[in-house]
């Protein structure tokens, strides 16, 4: 495993399931606030007691959806609410047998992204989910990881770390916080200076599955220096992730490149008229298949009439953002 460079802190456990061992683990009961990778502590819990049958009313379905697909922010605090607050956390510890795992601190009891998880914690939660979970709840929840959307309810690309590096069996619930325009950002004007976890560095985390039959479970969880931008925290943790031992892990074939500008549409074709796909975040890494001829963009001092293919995004970028900004991209072949 390569570490990051600078004032990252990083906690990681990759465990395959096939071998029944951890393949990569660096600090792997360190405790990192949760973000959003406690939805699932939430979803399990909602559905707990809901055997034999699961029956999920229409109203819970489409929350719970939301908040496993697109990490849905106000569906989790819904369920916060509704079920007990550090409740939900005080029965699922026991339940699967969690050991670093803790509510938030008292001071701050409404806020379910400062629920403390480390990754072996983690790597229980998916290891409950995945070989002693009823089956409808294996289902729902792991059909709708595998289902995750490009851009989470906020807008924010969720598709960094394990979404981006490998192709194409994987699952994901992704966690992120403290960044300029994320959900929740700023609402929290008193952090608390001794909670037992760190609050106020920039966190983002890569959760889920890769391989086929949901062989191996990754956690990665990383806190940024203050002030670091989303696309940089996202290319740091993507290239953490393409470093890891991953077991049946197909990585996504192509370069990586970096990308210059901010908010840089992606195209369905190699042109202005082509729908946009998305918008990439500032100065991230983006993995390039090929690249096409086609409208001429102008930037001064820059300008192209080639449109790289992200088959992540399935779409196109102009190369006048991708690269050293030159005309074709060396190295790349043609569409």
């Amino acid at each position: 495993m390569k570490l990051l460079r600078g004032c990252v802190t990083a906690g990681v456990a990759v465990f395959d399931r096939q071998a029944n061992t951890f393949t990569d683990v660096l600090n792997p009961d360190l405790q990192f606030r949760s973000a959003s990778v406690v939805k699932l502590l939430i979803a399990l819990d909602y559905l707990w007691d809901r055997g034999p049958e699961y029956d999920i009313p229409a109203a819970d379905r489409a929350r719970l959806e939301v908040m496993l697909r697109s990490s849905d922010d106000d569906a989790a605090s819904y369920y916060w609410e509704h079920l007990g607050g550090a409740d939900i956390v005080d029965r699922m510890v026991p339940r699967l047998g969690l050991t670093y795992t803790a509510g938030p601190p008292a001071t701050h009891p409404g806020f379910w992204g400062y629920v403390a998880f480390t990754a072996a914690d983690t790597v229980r939660i998916y290891r409950y989910l995945l070989d002693q979970a009823p089956t409808p709840v294996r289902g729902f929840v792991m059909g709708n990881l595998h289902q995750a959307t490009r851009f989470g309810s906020d807008g924010f690309d969720q598709y960094f770390g394990i979404a981006s590096v490998f192709d194409p069996a994987f699952s994901i619930k992704q966690g992120w916080s403290g960044f300029t325009g994320s959900s929740g950002f700023g609402t929290d004007r008193a952090k608390p200076v001794a909670a037992g976890v760190d609050l106020t560095r920039e966190a983002l985390h890569t959760t889920g599955t890769v391989g086929r039959g949901d062989r191996t479970i990754v956690a990665v969880f990383t806190l940024h220096p203050d002030g670091t931008p989303y696309g940089k925290a996202y290319t740091d943790l993507t290239r953490l992730t393409r470093t890891l031992n991953v077991p049946g892990g197909v990585l996504s074939a192509g370069s990586w490149l970096t990308t210059t500008g901010s908010g840089v549409r992606v195209r369905s074709a190699p042109n202005t008229s082509g729908a946009i796909l998305g918008a990439l975040p500032a100065g991230v890494d983006v993995l390039v298949t090929c690249q096409k001829k086609g409208q001429l963009i102008e930037a001064p001092p820059r300008s192209s009439e080639w449109w790289a293919y992200l088959p992540k995004y399935g779409g196109y970028v102009t190369n006048v953002y991708v690269g050293s900004g030159g005309a074709k991209l060396p190295g790349v072949p043609d569409c």
